[in-house]
């Protein structure tokens, strides 16, 4: 078995030495992809399948959010902890410990009787994907230097781009074909399967001055995140000024308060070096992770209904109609990654940034009577713009760090995305829920059925509208059908340009904040200056 060496001093700036590990550290590529197709389809795939679970499982809209969130809540919490971790313990050891969470879990997803066991299964998935994002790019880090490491990274990229892209297409033909438990059950040979490769030959890596796990910190941090996260997920259900919602973000910020003073005292055997704070690029790619995905992903989500239940497509051909997204997604990111050397990276960033911006603005050219292409425009500058995106953040943000602490830096980066998912699924998804209801309820449409003219907007909010239409007089049952289709449509347009607003802001974080001299001179090797 192939071993790499510990990890030691950087490379001076402007060498490009034969990377650790040798000609092993393509199977480590090799490797890492493949996980990293399993994770991001993970994120896409599932969503084709909601109406299909949705009627299996008899759940409302609140669960469906759950499918993801359960995921998306895991994933922020642990992520930071498995990178940490795995500079502590191994990063081969804790990643294909990771990879046995994720399979098993998926195992259980796809065996699930209820939507409950469903969400309680992709929770535990949630965990073990953490720690595959954040060691993920750690060990490529490793392995490859200078303009190697930025081919490297377009690779990871393009791959993050291709589960993209074929994620809703891959999930409806299974969905249509053999049932939505098996968007989960592929997941199974493909996972035991890159084990066995990853026990084989990945080689191992550790920080050499590691000290003792920071027990404290863990518990913390993950705890903050959890009830940070939570309390978004839950604010529409409950009430945002509820005294739980309330409760949940106090004792958020009291965690996170705490965990600040734990690193304080910790020095050099914290987690996480809160040095990183005072770099400005850092701070820059932190901000721009989590906004863009908060405003991205949440669109693919709402557009993804929209285009299911209100224009009545199956998960199939909801698929084949994202591949002008998915296919531009997928070639901007394998582009983009042999960039990452050779165009400074704030132009990278905000340029992607600023194309998701428009893309979602451009949501605003659907109107009720649209046919879906009338979002071909959103697609195509949503899709460059999320291509574009990846490949450089996942290259900053262990470029921050000095190499013996990368997969506590990928695992912060990731953090700070997988956080912006489940805050704009829950946020975006939540403001929507409450667009449609009131914009239904207003209607003529909404006055008629009286006292559940509210019911019946969340009903439709959660894409059941056609359904409703069935369930009323028939006189009513074209007025409703039509208030129906509007209030959606509107309740889309409004929360896509709240969402562009949003991207705009992480846009100029990235053209203002993002420097290539902050970077950790190893990541700066082979490279030229911006």
């Amino acid at each position: 078995m192939s071993t790499a060496p510990q990890l030691d001093t950087p490379p001076a700036r402007g060498t490009a030495p034969d990377p650790p590990g040798g000609s092993g550290r393509w199977w480590t590529l090799g490797i890492v992809s493949i996980a990293t197709f399993m994770l991001m389809l993970d994120l896409t795939v599932v969503n084709v399948a909601l109406p299909d679970l949705r009627t299996a499982l008899h759940a409302d809209f609140s669960a469906l959010q759950w499918v993801l969130d359960a995921y998306a809540l895991t994933l922020a919490a642990f992520l930071l902890t498995g990178g940490s971790l795995a500079d502590r313990l191994g990063r081969k050891r804790v990643y294909l410990a990771g990879f046995a969470i994720f399979t098993a879990a998926s195992l259980a997803c796809g065996a699930a009787g209820g939507i409950a066991g469903l969400n309680i299964a992709r929770g535990v998935q949630g965990a073990g994907a953490a720690v595959l994002f954040a060691v993920g790019p750690a060990l490529i880090g490793q392995e490859f230097r200078g303009k190697d490491r930025g081919l490297a990274f377009g690779v990871f990229g393009g791959v993050s781009g291709l589960a993209i892209a074929f994620g809703p297409l891959i999930g409806g033909a299974l969905t249509d074909g053999i049932g939505w438990r098996w968007i989960f059950l592929v997941n199974v040979p493909i996972g035991v399967l890159a084990m066995v490769l990853g026990a084989l030959r990945i080689g191992e890596s550790r920080d050499p001055a590691a000290h003792r796990v920071d027990w404290a910190g863990l518990l913390a941090f993950s705890g903050a995140l959890t009830l940070l996260v939570l309390g978004f997920l839950r604010g529409e259900a409950l009430g945002w000024g509820s005294p739980a919602i309330i409760g949940m973000f106090a004792g958020s910020a009291v965690l996170l308060a705490a965990f600040w003073l734990i690193e304080r005292r910790l020095g050099e055997a914290a987690m996480l070096d809160l040095g990183l704070f005072r770099n400005l690029t850092f701070n820059g790619i932190s901000a721009a992770t989590l906004l863009a995905n908060a405003a991205g992903m949440s669109a693919i989500f709402l557009q993804v209904s929209y285009m299911q239940n209100e224009l009545g497509y199956s998960p199939l051909a909801t698929g084949l109609r994202f591949l002008p997204l998915t296919l531009l997604l997928f070639v901007a990111a394998a582009v983009t990654g042999s960039l990452t050397v050779r165009v400074a990276p704030r132009l990278l960033v905000g340029t992607a940034t600023a194309l998701m911006a428009a893309g979602l603005f451009l949501v605003t050219l659907v109107h009720p009577g649209s046919g879906w292409t009338a979002l071909l425009p959103s697609m195509a500058a949503t899709g460059l713009g999320m291509g574009m995106f990846n490949p450089p953040r996942a290259a900053l943000a262990i470029g921050v760090a000095e190499p013996a602490k990368a997969g506590m830096a990928a695992g912060i980066g990731e953090t700070f995305q997988q956080v912006g998912i489940a805050i704009g699924i829950a946020g975006f998804g939540a403001l929507f829920q409450q667009r449609v209801t009131d914009g239904f309820a207003a209607s003529p449409a909404g006055s008629a059925l009286g006292g559940g003219a509210r019911a019946a907007g969340r009903t439709v909010a959660a894409g059941a509208g056609e359904q409703l239409s069935h369930s009323v007089p028939a006189a009513l049952a074209g007025p409703v059908r039509a208030a129906a289709r509007t209030a959606f449509v509107h309740g889309l347009t409004e929360v896509m340009t709240i969402g562009g607003a949003v991207a705009a802001v992480a846009a100029l974080c990235g053209f203002l904040l993002v420097r290539r001299r902050d970077l950790h001179e190893s990541a700066l090797a082979g490279a030229e200056h911006a």
